[in-house]
């Protein structure tokens, strides 16, 4: 039986303008990913969740690095800069799992996405992705509107 609610959900999420889309994506993952931290012995789900947020960074690179990207040079180099990191840090969180590791890409995602959604409504600022792949690539999996949440403790390794 499919719930109304994630059905509705996931109707908004496919019909909204790329940048909401990867805002909301971002927003969605930094909550997985706090309530992996907030379970430590959990190491497969501190796993399975840095392993997804590394694959949504994956696709924004792939969009970035594509010759017809919209997005300005220097928004388009910070954001392949940032990426870079996430590879790093996501690599090491999955080479030796710690769910504290967890706090600086939980910040990244909430600050990025939070701007996406901003910006979400300003025609001017080109998304990062053409298209909306994110939405059903996070399907059969919980997902309640993202609620605006402190950033919590940061992690200062970067």
């Amino acid at each position: 039986m499919t719930n109304p609610y994630a059905t509705q959900h996931r109707n908004a999420l496919e019909n909204a303008p790329a940048q909401a889309a990867e805002g909301w994506a971002l927003i969605e993952m930094a909550r997985r990913m706090e309530n992996a931290r907030q379970k430590p012995d959990d190491i497969n789900n501190i796993l399975i969740q840095s392993r997804l947020n590394w694959r949504i960074w994956t696709i924004f690179q792939s969009e970035l690095v594509d010759p017809d990207c919209q997005v300005p040079k220097e928004i388009r180099e910070n954001l392949l800069s940032l990426s870079n990191f996430i590879d790093k840090r996501s690599a090491d969180i999955i080479s030796n799992p710690n769910a504290g590791k967890l706090a600086v890409l939980i910040n990244i995602n909430r600050q990025i996405g939070a701007g996406l959604m901003e910006s979400s409504g300003d025609s001017a600022s080109p998304a990062i992705m053409p298209s909306n792949p994110l939405a059903p690539q996070l399907d059969g999996q919980e997902t309640p509107v993202p609620q605006s949440s402190p950033n919590g403790a940061t992690d200062q390794e970067v």
